[in-house]
């Protein structure tokens, strides 16, 4: 009796994921870009400075005394080309819809809420997360906040770089010169906590091959 031969079963390829359809793209857009806004909230509350372009919008604001939705929508205009050219029409036309979203948000959203205490450890930590949490949603979706998101993004697709660690970099570097403008040390260093945070949050959920944002 000849021996029964034991296969393994042929690997079969996994099927590529199905689109967001157009509700769950809205629902992610106002969802994270309502987490960003708060998170910013919290930020700007405890005079904390950020990275990206809603960094240098806040420095912006902090400097010039600009609204900071107008600083953070015009600072985003010139990196729509690129996104564009690089990342294909849609995901440009959910990155402009995401940063007027939250435009929007962060202008309106201080009407309706305000803190009476708010430990600045507490906001660069979870003012981070939020931020996180809420670009994570947008990044899943084919989508992003403008600026350096869209060149980590293209980054992460094409080459294979994190796009949460080469976020962190930015940022850091981002926080740090703004540390120049503000000179104060523990700000400074608890704008660094609440980059690295936020950056953490998308190196570990947000990983090359598992989401791709084109």
């Amino acid at each position: 009796m000849s021996p029964v031969l034991r296969t393994t079963p042929p690997v079969q390829a996994l099927a590529s994921p199905p689109h967001h359809r157009p509700y769950e793209d809205l629902q992610a857009l106002a969802t994270g870009t309502l987490f960003v806004s708060l998170g910013l909230l919290m930020f700007g509350q405890a005079g904390l400075l950020t990275g990206g372009t809603a960094g240098l919008a806040l420095l912006l604001h902090y400097t010039t005394n600009l609204d900071f939705g107008l600083a953070f929508f015009l600072v985003n205009l010139p990196f729509y080309a690129f996104a564009w050219i690089r990342m294909g029409l849609p995901f440009t036309l959910k990155t402009l819809a995401a940063v007027s979203l939250l435009s929007l948000f962060v202008h309106f959203l201080p009407l309706g809420l305000a803190f009476e205490h708010l430990s600045p450890v507490l906001a660069a930590v979870l003012g981070g997360l939020l931020c996180g949490a809420g670009m994570l949603m947008l990044f899943r979706h084919r989508a992003s906040l403008g600026g350096l998101n869209v060149m980590v993004l293209y980054l992460q697709d094409k080459v294979g770089w994190s796009a949460g660690k080469l976020q962190m970099l930015f940022d850091c570097a981002i926080v740090v010169g703004g540390g120049l403008i503000v000179a104060d040390g523990p700000r400074v260093a608890l704008s660094v906590l609440g980059a690295v945070v936020l950056n953490l949050t998308l190196a570990i959920n947000h990983r090359p091959g598992r989401y791709q944002a084109v």
